[in-house]
């Protein structure tokens, strides 16, 4: 009878650790996710210097974006899909470890070939990172997983933004040798990740009930989960799409409308990068409250009638409503990323590569293809055809309703244990 009580006293144990939240290994994925980005957003932060450096025409350096768009985006989903079957604690440091022979490689490159071959192995880091880091963020998570996701993605959005600034401080027009330099970054990131490698390592037994956790009372068919799947990754694009949209053109957009300064544009890009970072944070502890549904529906589709109005507004009017548009849009990545890890339990080391480098991915060809249409047409045609983007959030329609059954069996279990 002992013996019994003990190994349920142990089970209890277990499962009570397993549903706290841990908050330092959630700051140590962020933090960590905010390097890894830092460094990713730091090559196309060097063109200009690579440019001179080697008198490349664009067309070679669109294939060093190529390159590491697709070691950075189109591997994220095999990784994670491998890292599912066998979770790999320790590959968060090796991937920054990548990332690292990546820069070196990159401050030292004598040719062409070996700046696409450090390209890659940045991005290869990148996609060992994503999957993975983001497994940890849901280990740590405690159940509150939209605020843990959340908190991981702000770490990238901050290290995008950084990037390029360090880029101009550190690199500026000095050389490429001074890109070393990042390599203090690559390290920081390989010790932090080591230690969060070494908790992931011991409480493996979270796996259980994060990464194979079942979406209660629900029982959907393939076909089914194949359609929400495409759903979720249409309403992806409509978001990173439009979010290209402004990120890349904003600021000519601003110029050419009412004739700002470049100082001033870059000012209101600024408040629109920080509401960006700001929906971000609040989107993913409001889903976990309400419903990730409910987050996707306002988040995609409620940001439409500030999008449409924003190519007619004046300028005060434009500042206002992108602030909105960047607050409320990005709210919606970590719901729709939770609601997919929920509706493939057992995949989310799959779920996390595919749309994290499905998003990233989109970024970039998104950026592409709206520059040839500008260069076609004019700036402020695209901002009014982007304007229709968001109405892609109609499609929220027909993603089933798993979140009511989910808060029911909190509650349920609340009541067990009280």
């Amino acid at each position: 009878m002992e013996t019994e009580t003990g190994s349920s006293r142990s089970g209890a144990a277990i499962a009570e650790t397993g549903n706290q939240t841990i908050l330092a290994i959630l700051i140590a994925a962020s933090f960590s996710h905010l390097l890894n980005d830092t460094i990713q957003s730091l090559i196309p932060a060097i063109y200009p210097v690579l440019k001179d450096s080697f008198q490349l025409n664009f067309a070679q350096i669109g294939l060093i974006t190529l390159t590491f768009q697709i070691t950075a985006s189109m591997l994220q989903p095999i990784v994670g899909l491998y890292t599912d079957h066998r979770p790999q604690p320790f590959s968060l440091a090796i991937g920054m470890g990548f990332s690292l022979v990546g820069l070196i490689l990159l401050s030292a490159a004598s040719s062409y070939w070996m700046i696409l071959c450090s390209a890659a192995l940045v991005g290869l880091g990148s996609s060992v990172f994503h999957p993975e880091a983001s497994r940890l963020a849901r280990m740590a998570s405690g159940g509150h997983y939209g605020f843990a996701q959340s908190l991981f993605q702000v770490g990238g959005n901050a290290g995008q933004s950084l990037g390029p600034l360090l880029a101009a401080l550190v690199v500026g027009t000095r050389g490429q040798g001074k890109i070393a330099w990042f390599s203090v970054v690559a390290l920081l990131g390989i010790f932090i990740l080591f230690n969060a490698g070494r908790w992931y390592q011991n409480n493996l037994f979270r796996l259980k009930g994060v990464s194979r956790r079942r979406t209660d009372g629900v029982h959907l068919s393939h076909l089914t989960i194949v359609g929400t799947m495409a759903i979720l990754i249409a309403l992806i694009f409509s978001k990173y799409f439009y979010l290209a949209c402004i990120s890349s053109y904003y600021t000519f957009y601003l110029i050419d409308r009412f004739h700002l300064t470049i100082q001033n544009a870059q000012l209101l890009l600024f408040l629109f990068t920080f509401s960006v970072a700001a929906g971000t944070i609040v989107g993913g502890p409001v889903g976990d409250r309400i419903g990730r549904k409910y987050v996707i529906w306002v988040s995609i589709l409620g940001v439409a009638p500030f999008t449409l109005l924003l190519p007619y507004a004046n300028l005060a009017a434009t500042a206002i409503l992108s602030v909105i548009i960047g607050f409320v849009l990005s709210s919606a990545f970590s719901a729709i990323l939770v609601y997919a890890q929920e509706l493939m339990p057992g995949k989310v080391g799959m779920v996390s590569g595919l749309f994290f480098g499905f998003a990233f991915g989109m970024g970039g060809i998104g950026s592409a293809v709206l520059g040839q249409l500008i260069d076609l047409t004019n700036i402020q045609f695209v901002f009014q055809l982007c304007a229709y983007l968001p109405l892609l959030g109609l499609l929220t329609a027909f993603l089933p309703d798993i979140e009511p059954k989910r808060v029911k069996r909190v509650k349920r279990v609340k009541r067990a244990s009280a």
